[in-house]
């Protein structure tokens, strides 16, 4: 430990100009921002499996998709773990889901032999960490992926066909409607996969009820219209290499590796290809990171940019019913790519960025028109226990299609932003917002832990039990009660409470109590403990911890803590550059009344340890 320069304004004020200074230079020639996600070892095996199984079944094969399969496996190779499995990034613990699928490539490529020490070191880690027993428990009643885990190493000749759960494709041919009503084994975004998944283990291992077998015979083709019909322009179901190599592979399981959908999946494999052999997760997160940045640099984007962007991200709202999940127009997906999907936290992002975007107190009538059509986009997917869930209202079975707290605080956050800018829009869509608000908060309060903290769905941190990562869920939920007024009710004090007691001994936070503190981490519990009246020395020591990483230039350094779909680790390159500028621009504002000399209360000296 050494002696930090004292916490002044100023020394905040320089640091907040070095982190925004660095997020502004991250846009793209368009003025957005498109950022950067992990590559993932989960996306390549995948990827690698795909297109092994359309070589495997193609005559002839393509030297081009052979050399993107050696380069996948030589990437595995070089990044496996040191106690023999793999994690969804290279910087996630072993998982028993990815070190399957990872282990599966080298079988079905044939190359045991050239890579022995990994696939012996690979068998090991799965023998340990328990099997197909364990994949199957890991998801619990959710098929939504541990079916797609279990086919993959099945086309391998890993797993028999018996072990792999039947999916019933045939129901992906009922109107959409009443998909909530027979509660589909897997979520709502996951219909591709249940249409090819269930159609490689149906002529793998047909049913012996005979009307079952003709029933699902009968569905083959309409379903594989359909799956046509919701493919993207780009090729890539949800722009996500895992769910796009699962249904290419399953497809060409089938011998259909001439199909439309197969031939437009492996062109979104062979385009989404990284240099180094590998592929992300997701294609981008423009929408989400650019409606972040926005929503984090207070007003230091110049007039000409603000226009560019607020045009730019006007275009990415979905103007008519989404082909896909049948969603109505009005809201805005993670992505600008063809591939996104409408859902209940990129929608009241983009709307709080318009807002924030339009400086004038009379906001023209088609921006205005815009914002009303999201707004009831927000409030027709709010669910009748008050809160909002991902993507589709009423699909309550599983994880993903549930009320979650972190998505019902920013869609309340939202609604609350647009009624204080709109108060002659329509009174019935202003009533609506008012009851919806009051729901939402009700939920919010009815799910919160007895210990004060909310958890969230779309973020997790390796190192806590379960996976899980209150700190993000608690500082996400405070700035809805803080952007109410409620930051003294009962709920915002004890959760405000809770997130004080987690603070590590460095000033920083992890997702947890006793986990090492990350940037990402640290600047959403300051940006959340900032809101209070009084400046605290929680905060305080919160505000020097960052300022610190951006005194030794490692306010950049990412943290595994996004969950892409069923517990699919991520991180993004901008998640720690973004919340650094929201935090440091709240506590720029926060002491601005303070003289250039006067510091923080930070109660104890500030460390200068960081997590790795």
């Amino acid at each position: 430990m050494f002696a930090h320069p004292p916490l002044t304004l100023e020394r905040i004020e320089g640091c907040y100009q070095t982190a925004a200074g660095r997020l502004l230079a991250e846009r793209t020639a368009a003025g957005h921002w498109e950022g950067e996600l992990s590559t993932s070892a989960l996306s390549t095996a995948t990827a690698v499996m795909a297109l092994q199984m359309v070589q495997q079944h193609s005559t002839p094969a393509t030297q081009d998709d052979q050399n993107l399969i050696d380069g996948g496996l030589q990437w595995l190779v070089d990044h496996q773990n040191d106690d023999g499995g793999w994690g969804d990034t290279v910087k996630s613990l072993s998982n028993i889901s990815t070190t399957m699928l990872a282990h599966a490539v080298f079988h079905a490529t044939g190359t045991v032999e050239a890579f022995s020490t990994t696939v012996t070191a690979a068998r090991d880690y799965i023998d340990t960490a328990g099997g197909v027993p364990a994949v199957i428990a890991r998801y619990g009643k959710d098929k939504t992926f541990s079916v797609p885990i279990l086919t993959h190493c099945a086309l391998a000749g890993l797993v028999d066909w018996s072990e792999v759960s039947a999916l019933p494709f045939e129901l992906a041919c009922i109107p959409p409607q009443f998909y909530k009503t027979i509660r589909l084994p897997v979520v709502s975004y996951a219909l591709p996969a249940l249409i090819a998944i269930g159609q490689v283990r149906f002529q793998h291992r047909k049913p012996w009820f005979l009307p079952l077998r003709w029933l699902r015979q009968a569905a083959i083709g309409r379903s594989l219209r359909l799956l046509e019909k919701i493919q993207p322009t780009s090729g890539g179901f949800l722009e996500a290499a895992p769910l796009t190599s699962f249904v290419t592979m399953s497809l060409a399981g089938c011998g259909l590796t001439d199909h439309p959908v197969v031939r437009q999946g492996v062109k979104f494999l062979r385009d989404s290809v990284r240099p180094d052999g590998s592929w992300p997760i997701d294609t981008n997160l423009a929408t989400w990171t650019t409606t972040l940045s926005v929503n984090a640099l207070q007003d230091d984007l110049a007039v000409e940019d603000q226009l560019a962007i607020r045009d730019w991200l006007l275009q990415q709202q979905y103007r008519e019913v989404h082909p896909y999940t049948n969603a109505d127009p009005g809201g805005w997906a993670w992505t600008d790519l063809s591939g996104g999907v409408p859902d209940a936290d990129d929608t009241p992002g983009a709307i709080l960025a318009l807002l924030k975007l339009r400086k004038e107190e009379t906001i023209p009538a088609d921006e205005a028109e815009a914002l009303a059509a999201a707004v009831n986009w927000l409030l027709d997917l709010q669910n009748r226990d008050g809160g909002w869930p991902t993507f589709c209202r009423g699909w309550g079975a599983l994880p993903f299609d549930r009320s979650a707290a972190d998505l019902t605080a920013h869609a309340i956050r939202a609604l609350l932003a647009w009624k204080s800018r709109q108060p002659e829009a329509s009174p019935a869509l202003l009533s609506r917002s008012a009851q919806a608000i009051q729901r939402g908060f009700a939920y919010l309060s009815k799910i919160q832990r007895a210990d004060g903290s909310w958890l969230p769905l779309w973020f997790g941190n390796q190192f806590s039990p379960d996976d899980e990562n209150p700190v993000y869920g608690t500082a996400r939920v405070l700035a809805a009660y803080a952007e109410a007024g409620h930051y003294d009710s009962p709920q915002a004090q004890q959760g405000l409470k809770w997130l004080k007691s987690v603070q590590n001994s460095d000033g920083g936070w992890g997702g947890n109590a006793g986990i090492s503190s990350s940037v990402e981490e640290t600047a959403l519990a300051v940006e959340a403990i900032l809101a209070e009246t009084e400046i605290s020395p929680a905060a305080g020591r919160g505000v020097g911890w960052l300022v610190s990483c951006v005194d030794g230039n490692e306010f950049a350094r990412t943290t595994p803590i996004g969950f892409y779909f069923a517990k699919l680790w991520y991180f993004e390159r901008l998640y720690p550059i973004i919340f650094t500028v929201a935090a440091l621009g709240c506590a720029r504002a926060k002491y601005s009344q303070m003289t250039r000399d006067e510091t923080f209360p930070t109660e104890t000296p500030l460390h200068s340890s960081h997590s790795d």
